[in-house]
């Protein structure tokens, strides 16, 4: 599935090593997942299967041999996740409940899975010798700010209650690497897309729902004037990001890093480039009003994660686009993936 030859990239660092990935049947922790499995790790995937599917990794299980387990159970329940992390070497903490509206519905909810059971993580990694836990931080923690673009020292300004939960969980992080014997690092994610996002959620991502739109032969819907841009960032990026940070011989100290491409596109931009690919460009979109808690324009600086971990993008956004649209045709429509 992946573009990217994770053995090229990161030789025989995790073979015989053991992995926790938490939302690992989700779109980014499956791909994680998959990496590791391909790597030689041992993985255990932990996740309730609130946003998940077992397809996302059951469809790499018959490679993995008996090096892959799954745990169905939520990380608010400890006692599992101080008997999953026994013996694991590092965590990939991507579980959380995703989606900026459906938080400011339910701000409650999202602050007991998001930040208490990232603090549940915390403390069995710690309590377990874990070495490493990334984390799925997220760019919504820079807000509104109109300065491009976000560095990672930039003042954090919560729009909505999960990027507050995003927030919370970043000095956690940083609070564990500095008290304890455990060393942590908050992976920004910008707009991640690929393979695997699902298009069925009411609040899918913007490239998921447009392509669910245009495979129905409909008008994809903009929220706003589509002028606001995001720096799209394919998943393999964020794979790649995740597997260099797990192995980076610095201490990452709780360290705040950006994920991305360091470019952006409007979202009207977007669109068009869909339609194209669909062969659809007649399927113009449809401008609703603006949602509670979006912000306007989000572009990475690289510069920290660069010095920090050695990122760099592997994968263009045109690049990535391609294979993730023909993706989705194959799921929604039954058309062959190219």
């Amino acid at each position: 599935m992946a573009l990217l030859n994770w053995v090229e990239k990161h030789g025989d660092f995790f073979q015989g090593k053991k992995a926790v990935v938490t939302g690992g049947a989700g779109f980014i922790g499956s791909h994680i997942a998959e990496a590791l499995i391909d790597l030689g790790a041992t993985v255990v995937i932990i996740d309730d299967l609130s946003g998940g599917e077992t397809i996302n990794f059951e469809c790499f299980k018959d490679k993995a041999d008996d090096r892959l387990t799954f745990i169905q159970d939520t990380i608010l329940n400890t006692d599992m996740l101080k008997d999953a992390f026994t013996g694991v070497d590092y965590v990939f903490h991507q579980a959380a409940l995703g989606s900026v509206p459906r938080s400011v519905e339910q701000p409650v909810l999202y602050n007991q899975v998001n930040t208490t059971g990232t603090q549940n993580v915390l403390a069995a990694a710690t309590e377990a010798g874990v070495t490493r836990v990334m984390f799925a931080a997220s760019s919504s923690a820079y807000g509104d700010s109109e300065t491009l673009p976000k560095i990672e020292n930039m003042p954090v300004n919560a729009m909505s209650p999960y990027a507050a939960n995003k927030i919370a969980c970043e000095a956690l992080m940083s609070a564990y690497a500095k008290c304890y014997d455990i060393d942590t690092a908050s992976l920004r994610y910008f707009n991640i897309f690929g393979p695997r996002q699902n298009a069925n959620s009411a609040y899918a991502a913007v490239i998921a729902a447009f392509a669910k739109a245009l495979s129905a032969d409909k008008h994809p819907q903009i929220f706003g004037d589509g002028e606001q841009s995001r720096d799209f960032t394919f998943i393999d990026n964020v794979v790649h990001a995740n597997l260099l940070a797990a192995r980076s011989d610095k201490k990452l100290n709780g360290n705040v890093i950006n994920i991305a491409c360091g470019d952006r596109i409007t979202v009207n931009q977007l669109a068009a480039k869909m339609a194209e690919i669909y062969g659809k460009n007649q399927l113009t979109p449809e401008h609703l009003e603006e949602r509670a808690g979006d912000v306007k324009h989000s572009l990475a600086d690289l510069t920290k994660t660069k010095d920090l971990i050695d990122y760099e993008p592997q994968i263009t956004f045109d690049d990535g686009l391609v294979p993730t649209v023909n993706w989705y045709r194959s799921e929604l429509e039954g058309t062959p993936a190219n």
